[in-house]
């Protein structure tokens, strides 16, 4: 099917009144985008993109992400135009409850959306995680004769996607590991939202992503002509990601705002009816003539043949290799906790380690019974260990390497492993210390958000860290992630805990999960049985120790705590039962009478111990109790002599125990 510019200028120009009608109709959104960049968005959509509308998840399509996801109405209006499950009713009801058309795309949500973005700069980095996996699954998944995986990744930004760090921690990882199937649009219109682009920024951006390693282009992004030929350029892709800045005019069709910061948001929405006209566009709202629905249809049938012809070749593939193509149906599936608890030999009883180093010897045999799970770390697989041995390094000679490198990009990492798992093959895993998962947070609330299964090994977890002080020390960061809904905190309080944990985190398809894992040796806790410390991680909490005689007193701990819980309870006498607590999500989604059985209601003498902040604990210890936590920053020491000093002892556990006796 031959480019038509004359149907897809018309095209745009009725984009452009979708948009401005359902930012009109809601009052709220924003025109900027999806006006100044509806040239690119017809040639994208209406030619470029290699998409089925009928098959969105089909496995070799191109991705589109909107990184500028404020512009969302950019994205819904092609999705609609090009044929993608989404009526125009969807399109009438932007930003309304319930509706397909949600003020920022997200991910799962509508079909089309690749992930989850508003969040400035966050899409790029997500893009940055899709081209690592299509070159991951090209590398394992490809033969010379069937070359099932070739897609592109194609991302749309803006000024402010461009200023936030996210993208250019992310920018900087692509341009090093040479991801040439990344293509990376700037929308460049000189534009932010309070005031022109010249208040905030001056750098050269084409200089900078070349210094970066990018091939940059730069054209006119209303000139449909030069804006394809660019892209068609930038698919060839030549060892370099590429970068094509499109010069344009934000809110292109409202004259009162257009090419200023007015026309970022909804100031055009009073100017809709002269605007529509000045369109060329009839009084009728939500139009899309028989010309431009007739060209699309025509279209997609165009994107289901090739469609077609990929899955000829598929099915060829799997023939001539069943063991690939076995691996790769395994993509997207859970495996099974217990079974992976088989594959964990048992600790020693009488070892001791940090849950950081259990952890990475219960990595091995994961990633033995899990091929498609990756690792990587922020320049600490020294420090966090949780690098796969014999997986090799991925690097842009060896992209079937499972081990990543990102170097010191915290919050570009883990928006890199967000794209890996948007994309589906592979499973991501990531790591660093606890404490800075300040820096991958906004991140880690995205993919809590979007339902991703991303693993966090994050290591020195507590004021335990001792020397390094604190600015290294968490003391309310896992409080503070567990407050994100749907991310599993696990905190384990030995190896086997920790086995249980990995079980727990591989096991799980509905959100991400973090591990929070000890720097220093922890004893293994030997009077409690292995399959009890494993089950009792799985679920969140358990019965550590039972109490002799009637129940009086329940210490509860998570962590490297728990041993001290164990202790006292010894010192203490009968009648007292240790909880251990490694994860309050999943505790809290056991049914009733499994939580009753562990934390029955008709005792109220109860004590939690934590190294941390001891707000979250009330919930559990119910205000007859107690928390023995740290409510204040650490400090530098050794870290038995920080903990000592802080008062995570059994000692001072003990004496907080007998004021409720």
């Amino acid at each position: 099917m031959s480019l038509d510019l004359k149907i897809l200028q018309k095209a745009a120009n009725e984009a452009r009144g979708l948009a401005i009608d359902a930012v009109h109709a809601s009052s709220s959104g924003h025109l900027g985008l999806p006006l100044g960049a509806a040239e690119v968005g017809a040639v994208l959509f209406g030619h470029a993109l290699r998409v089925n509308p009928a098959q969105p998840r089909w496995l070799n399509r191109d991705r589109f992400v909107l990184s500028a996801g404020h512009g969302s109405m950019f994205l819904y209006t092609w999705l609609h135009l090009t044929g993608f499950d989404l009526p125009m009713e969807e399109i009438r009801n932007f930003r309304q409850l319930g509706s397909k058309t949600p003020g920022h795309p997200e991910y799962p949500l509508t079909p089309g959306v690749e992930s989850t973005t508003g969040p400035l700069g966050q899409g790029v980095g997500n893009g940055v995680g899709m081209a690592v996996a299509g070159k991951m699954a090209a590398a394992r998944f490809n033969t010379q004769k069937h070359p099932i995986f070739d897609y592109k990744v194609v991302v749309l930004a803006g000024d402010g996607c461009f200023q936030e760090g996210v993208a250019m921690e992310a920018s900087a990882f692509a341009g090093h590991f040479k991801l040439d199937n990344l293509i990376l649009i700037y929308d460049s219109n000189d534009v932010t939202l309070d005031a022109m682009a010249e208040k905030t920024q001056s750098e050269d951006t084409a200089a900078r992503y070349r210094a970066m390693g990018w091939e940059v282009r730069q054209v006119d992004g209303h000139d449909m002509a030069a804006f394809l030929q660019a892209y068609e350029a930038a698919r060839q892709g030549r060892g370099k990601p590429q970068l094509i800045i499109a010069k344009t005019e934000i809110a292109r069709g409202i004259p009162e705002v257009a090419g200023t910061a007015k026309g970022h948001g909804e100031g055009g929405a009073k100017f809709a009816e002269a605007a529509r006209k000045a369109l060329g566009l009839p009084a009728e709202p939500y139009f899309v003539s028989e010309e431009v629905r007739d060209y699309f249809f025509r279209h997609g049938e165009v994107l289901a043949r090739k469609c077609e012809e990929w899955e000829a070749c598929f099915e060829a593939w799997k023939k001539d290799e069943p063991e690939k193509a076995a691996l790769l149906e395994t993509a997207g599936t859970a495996p099974d906790a217990a079974g992976l608890l088989e594959v964990i030999p048992e600790f020693a009883a009488d070892a001791k380690l940090a849950t950081r180093k259990a952890a990475a010897e219960v990595l091995q045999p994961i990633a033995k019974a899990m091929p498609l799970l990756m690792s990587g770390s922020a320049d600490l697989h020294g420090s966090t260990l949780n690098m796969i041995e014999g997986g090799g390094d991925f690097e842009p000679g060896t992209p079937v390497g499972r081990n990543i490198r990102f170097g010191i990009r915290e919050h570009g990492m883990a928006a890199i492993l967000n794209g890996i798992a948007y994309d589906g093959v592979f499973r991501a895993s990531g790591a660093t210390f606890l404490v800075f998962s300040d820096y991958c947070r906004p991140s880690i609330r995205l993919a809590a958000l979007s339902h991703l299964p991303v693993v966090y090994i994050f290591t020195h977890d507590s004021v335990g860290v001792g020397e390094d002080g604190p600015t290294h020390q968490p003391v309310e960061t896992v409080s503070a992630l567990r407050l994100i809904p749907n991310l599993d905190v696990i905190r384990p309080a030995d190896p086997e805990e920790t086995a249980g944990a990995f079980a727990a985190a591989m096991a799980r398809l509905e959100g991400p999960t973090l591990l929070a894992l000890t720097r220093q040796a922890l004893p293994t806790l030997a009077s409690i049985p292995t399959t009890e410390r494993r089950q009792g991680a799985l679920n969140g909490g358990y019965v550590a120790r039972r109490e002799n005689g009637d129940l009086k007193l329940i210490l509860l701990a998570s962590g490297s705590e728990l041993q001290h819980a164990m202790a006292a309870a010894e010192e203490l006498g009968e009648g007292i039962r240790v909880v251990s607590m490694p994860s309050f999500e999943r505790f809290d989604r056991q049914s009733d009478d499994y939580r009753e059985s562990v934390l029955p209601a008709a005792c109220e003498r109860r004590v939690a111990i934590e190294a941390g902040v001891t707000g979250l604990w009330w919930r559990y210890v119910g205000s007859a109790g107690r928390v023995v936590g740290i409510d204040r920053f650490g400090l530098s020491a050794p870290g038995g002599k920080v903990m000592d000093h802080l008062g995570m002892t059994a000692r001072h556990l003990v004496a907080v125990a007998r004021e409720l006796l």
